[in-house]
């Protein structure tokens, strides 16, 4: 079978250097650039004559010693390869899909190998090649985007299993309606986690999560109406509707899940109120009139929880009167 020619064999090998839609850019031992493939003249804008023998602090001044550099001082050095997590170094190469990208500053999206390649009677030389992933991680994004407009869809909070706020938002509106139409109270339990951060700084965030699990299955063991909804209503947050229930009403129901969160004697070695995790209520009650907004409950209750928290917290105030008072 008859063998290419030497000649033959290098047209050939620069043509696929030229057709390949990958960029490959080869540095000496001295980190110099001797290959410069025609896809990466085409994202850089930089013809190879105008690299070539140039070493890659001069080509990249902005990317020494970062990670790619490092990768490419590793292959050279101690023969290593390497693979530069797209994830943490999204566009390391100032590559761009157009000029009007480059006056913008919007780089291709890069997975970058690193190689070092043994050439005989050579020193040690290292490959690079980049591959556009662009479209890959726009995919990713748009994935995650309608994961999270799905995830706002739906009406249960993942962690807890409770109310989202989604779901809080939806059944106030519909029973602040209900109670414009029968002229019944409703009332609103804001609900907050005494020292919460200081919990997750020094437990954790999986004891903290695990915390308000607990907390949220304390606070629903006290409702036992199917109209009455407990919500986390974010973070260390929860918030209670409870329709047809006047001032009184919510007030007991408040103290009973103060109570009940106490009782699980969950260890809070940082809290500045107690021991144990506890948390402080504010109670607001409206019989809305006609032109009344659900909003003005829950600033209500916001204020009431306020002044549980600034009077020592492991409490509970209510909104009465234009005030916030403690009982």
């Amino acid at each position: 079978m008859p063998t290419t020619l030497p000649e033959t064999r290098l047209q050939l090998f620069t043509s696929v250097l030229t057709a390949v839609r990958t960029g490959i850019i080869v540095f000496d031992s001295e980190q110099r650039v001797v290959l410069w493939n025609h896809w990466i003249e085409q994202h850089s804008h930089l013809p190879a004559p105008s690299v070539l023998g140039k070493p890659f602090a001069d080509v990249f001044p902005d990317m020494v010693d970062g990670r790619t550099h490092i990768a490419i001082r590793e292959a050279l050095r101690n023969n290593f390869a390497s693979l530069i997590s797209q994830t943490l170094n999204k566009a390391p190469f100032p590559l761009f899909a157009a000029p009007a990208d480059a006056a913008g500053g919007a780089r291709l999206q890069q997975a970058i190998h690193v190689m070092p390649l043994e050439v005989p009677g050579l020193p040690r030389h290292c490959m690079v090649q980049i591959t556009d992933v662009s479209m890959a991680v726009s995919r990713e994004r748009k994935l995650r985007e309608m994961a999270v407009e799905l995830e706002s869809q739906t009406l249960v909070d993942g962690l807890t299993g409770i109310a989202n706020r989604r779901h809080f938002d939806l059944h106030l509106e519909d029973e602040f309606r209900r109670a414009k139409r029968t002229r019944m109270p409703v009332s609103l339990i804001m609900i907050d986690v005494d020292y919460f951060k200081d919990y997750n700084d020094n437990y954790g965030h999986q004891r903290g999560d695990q915390c308000l699990v607990r907390i949220a299955s304390a606070l629903g063991a006290v409702l036992n109406r199917s109209r009455d909804l407990l919500a986390r209503y974010g973070g260390e947050e929860f918030a209670v509707i409870l329709p047809d229930t006047d001032n009184n009403g919510a007030l007991q129901l408040a103290e009973a899940m103060r109570a009940e969160v106490e009782s699980l004697e969950l260890e809070h070695g940082h809290s500045g109120v107690a021991p144990q995790v506890t948390v402080s209520l504010g109670v607001s009650t409206m019989v809305p009139e006609l032109i009344a907004k659900s909003g003005s409950l829950i600033h209500a209750a916001d204020r009431a929880l306020y002044q549980a928290k600034r009077s020592g917290r492991n409490g509970v105030a209510v909104y009465n009167d234009e005030q916030a008072i403690n009982v």
